[in-house]
């Protein structure tokens, strides 16, 4: 049924794949050879991770590139050139609530980086939790001063999250692109992957999302770990408490908690169920 399902999705969706595999959403950006996007693309990444977000079956989210080039080279300047300043304005909002949405799922969202990832196409993969990029296989960087305007998907506030206030300004004012290494140095990636293809690449994350799937590793629990720290690092200390132990009572009253516990009093490898 999930197999019929994503291809369905495959077919009906022209600018971001969807497919379904071992508990994993893979959405593909696909508008090659630079993957940018445009109103109708975030329309469609909007709606999938609404349906990945919805989907029991889900526990882990992974966002890439169609191809082996991009993984994404951020926002269509052909399409935005030809548009009236108030859709500019509407088109970032609803990017903006977009990756905001995709931020704040409680499910834990890596980001495949398979090729270049530049302006927005950064400010996407840094809306993701985790950041795995393929080795030589691009540059990143944030280079919208070179436009005259700043990266307006969530970048600048994203950015300093990451890297800190001077290093975000300096990454942001020069317009600098570095490679992937540079970006493991800044925080900005979590791993590098040996991959002799992009295909080869998909499969390693792959198999890295599946240790944080059910059976195990308990789902609802490193997304609600996800959610507590999304959250909790935007309000103050007091507050964030107030969250964590919200979430941690979600916890408790779950199927996996109580598996988990057992398993541990008897001894056992626990056999987590995401419920």
């Amino acid at each position: 049924m999930a197999e019929a399902e994503a291809k369905v999705q495959e077919m009906t969706d022209n600018l971001v794949h969807y497919r379904i595999q071992d508990g994993i959403a893979l959405l593909t950006l696909n508008d090659p050879p630079a993957n940018t996007y445009s109103y109708q693309m975030m329309l469609e990444l909007d709606r999938l991770v609404l349906k990945a977000r919805m989907d029991e079956s889900v526990h882990v989210i992974i966002i890439t590139g169609q191809g082996e080039k991009f993984f994404c080279a951020g926002a269509n300047i052909q399409m935005l050139s030809e548009v009236t300043p108030e859709f500019k304005y509407y088109f970032c909002l609803h990017a903006n609530e977009t990756l905001s949405r995709l931020e704040q799922t409680p499910k834990l969202v890596i980001a495949a980086i398979n090729g270049h990832s530049v302006g927005g196409g950064l400010e996407v993969a840094m809306a993701a939790d985790l950041r795995i990029a393929r080795r030589g296989a691009g540059r990143m960087g944030l280079p919208e001063v070179s436009l005259g305007v700043l990266p307006g998907t969530g970048g600048t506030q994203r950015m300093v999250r990451i890297v800190g206030k001077s290093r975000a300004i300096e990454l942001m004012t020069t317009g600098e692109l570095f490679d992937f290494e540079r970006g493991l140095e800044l925080g900005l990636v979590n791993h590098i992957y040996e991959a002799e293809t992009g295909e080869r690449f998909i499969e390693q994350v792959l198999e890295y999302a599946r240790s944080f799937t059910t059976p195990n590793k308990a789902a609802r629990a490193v997304g609600r770990i996800k959610r507590s720290v999304q959250s909790g690092a935007e309000i103050p200390f007091e507050y964030a408490l107030a969250i964590e132990r919200e979430l941690q009572q979600q916890l408790f009253q779950s199927e996996d908690a109580r598996e988990g516990l057992d398993a541990y009093v008897n001894k056992r490898k626990p056999q987590f169920k995401g419920k």
